[in-house]
């Protein structure tokens, strides 16, 4: 028995015709820039309030390496460059104490690795201000030296125990274990790396 209606028909009465489709275009560049400006500000408020605070050190043991002479960081913001477990790494004689610094005589010594947590560039110990505000876009509200990275301007603050403060980095920077023995620093630990993008 053969249909009242044609095939051609049926398919007539549920598509849309030109007039609708062009009536309702608007919809797609629309929903197309709502969606793009959604992300970004979702973005934006991850990188900006979703950054991660250090927590109590959570040091991995490992091989002893001696990093630096006492006699090599004399003064504030003295750095010496090491590698330990494979990672670039830093360690620094800072103003204060932080956690996870080592305190030797009064003075206080800190250490880090050296691989930011965005997308895994090598930081550097930036100690001008004026640098931060030009070249990262940042002013450190203390005036003090800030570690950064030169790939994407993520900020850590090694007087905040390698906090990220700024930038698209949202986990700290992993601290590295001192010990003094002697005359000299050793690293005997770090912190296990963040995944890369976190």
């Amino acid at each position: 028995m053969r249909s009242r209606f044609p095939f051609s028909a049926c398919r007539a009465a549920l598509m849309p015709t030109r007039r609708q489709v062009l009536e309702k275009w608007w919809l797609l560049p629309v929903g197309a820039t709502v969606g793009v400006f959604g992300y970004m500000g979702y973005y934006a408020s991850r990188v900006t309030f979703g950054k991660e605070k250090p927590g109590a050190p959570a040091f991995v043991a490992g091989t002893a390496v001696r990093v630096a002479a006492l006699s090599d960081l004399g003064r504030e913001w003295a750095q010496q460059e090491f590698t330990y477990d494979r990672r670039p790494c830093l360690v620094m004689h800072l103003p204060a104490a932080t956690s996870g610094s080592l305190n030797v005589g009064g003075q206080h010594y800190a250490a880090f690795s050296r691989t930011c947590t965005h997308l895994g560039c090598t930081v550097n110990l930036v100690k001008d201000p004026e640098v931060l505000a030009f070249s990262f876009s940042y002013r450190p509200p203390d005036g003090e030296p800030k570690l950064g990275c030169p790939c994407h301007f993520s900020v850590f603050d090694p007087l905040q125990a390698g906090e990220a403060v700024f930038g698209k980095a949202r986990a700290p920077l992993p601290r590295v274990r001192l010990e003094v023995r002697g005359a000299a620093l050793w690293a005997t630990g770090i912190e296990a790396a963040p995944a890369v993008g976190t």
